[in-house]
This record gives C-alpha cells, structure tokens and sequence, in this order.
C-alpha cells in the first residue's frame, strides 16, 4: 500500500506565495523604456529586469502596450492625485489644476516617455479623457458640469500641447507660476456655474 502523500496539484493563474508587485514591473520598465525606448525594449528585457516571468507581465499587463500605458498612467496618477486636487478649498481649485499639471510635465523623465510614439500620446487621451474629464464632470454636478469640465480640460490639454508636446516659443519659456497667473483666470471662469440667460421682457407691441 502506497502511503504517500499524492503532490499537491499546480494551480493556473496568478502566482500564490509573494509574487512582485506590480509597482516593481512598471519601475522596471519605466527604466528601460527612458533608456532604450519603447521600440527597443521587449517584455523579456523588462521580466530579466524586474527578477519575473515574462508570462507574470503578460498576466498583469497583457502586452508591451498595455505595460506602457501602465508606465504612464501611474506617473500620471502620482502627480495627478485627483482627490488632493479636487478635495481642497474650491477657491484655489484652478490653481491646484495648472500645479498638478505642471509638475508632472515639468519632469524630465516623463517628457521623454510622452514622446515615444503613437502609444503615449494614446495614453494621454485616455487619461485626460476618462480620469481627469470623467471625474470633473462627477465633481462638478450639475446639467453643465460636462461643459464645464470639458472647458477645463480643453485649456489644460492646450497648455500640455503648446509648452510640453509641440512647444510654442513663448508658451515655453514661461515659468510655472507664470503660467498659473496666466490661466488660472481662465479656468476659474471656465469651472463658473453657467446662468440661465435673462428672458427679456416683452414690449408694447409684444403685448396683447
């Protein structure tokens, strides 16, 4: 009779014990992306990097893009902090929008990354577009808070477009705090609850 144990059976999916976080992986990748771009860094170069399997990437990430775009985004969401921003005096809230915006692209490193190619400026969209824009329209509440919040938007992705991605001259050598004084205005009267129009009254021969 044989009275040993039967081997516990392999299990699929994601590795028990202790496996690397995903914050090692996109500190990893982030590294090899800025050192030798997007093109020329492989998933196997980003798995020997972090100390994984290449198939732990592809279970996190799926892909080299979707790793990208975790690059990305999580630099984004730690300069982006949409509850700090948000969750402040709303006097300064414009304020707190050009900083966060600001520092994140004044940031070497991630300037570097948003110019590799069609997959950043993707990633890009989609933030401004599903966090930035979907969680100022939740702010803001509201019939208008969509075209608020896309007015906002709207002067923050011109801002990123004319000093970081194709940078104008003037826009460029402004220092930060000059671009605050600058659009802060702007956003403050963009983020403004809109006023139904007066009715005019009628006159004499509008009356019966």
């Amino acid at each position: 009779m044989n009275n040993a144990a039967p081997a516990p059976a392999r299990t699929r999916g994601r590795p028990r014990g202790n496996p690397p976080t995903r914050e090692s992986i996109v500190s990893a990748a982030r590294a090899l992306f800025l050192e030798r771009g997007y093109r020329h860094t492989t998933v196997r170069a980003v798995a020997a990097a972090a100390g994984v399997d290449p198939a732990l990437i592809a279970y996190h990430f799926g892909s080299k893009k979707g790793l990208f775009a975790d690059v990305m985004q999580f630099q984004c969401a730690n300069a982006l902090v949409m509850d700090d921003v948000l969750g402040g005096d709303p006097a300064t809230l414009p304020d707190r929008l050009i900083d966060a915006v600001t520092d994140l692209w004044e940031d070497a490193g991630f300037r570097r990354l948003t110019h590799q190619g069609d997959e950043a400026a993707e990633v890009i969209r989609e933030y401004l577009e599903r966090e930035l824009l979907a969680r100022l329209v939740e702010f803001l509440g509201g019939r208008d808070a969509t075209a608020r919040a896309t007015a906002v938007v709207t002067i923050l992705g011109g801002l990123i477009y004319t000093r970081y991605l194709n940078p104008l001259p003037t826009p460029a050598a402004l220092a930060p705090s000059e671009i605050r004084r600058i659009l802060v205005p702007a956003l403050r009267a963009a983020l403004a609850r809109g006023r139904a129009p007066r009715q005019p009254s009628p006159g004499p021969l509008g009356r019966r």
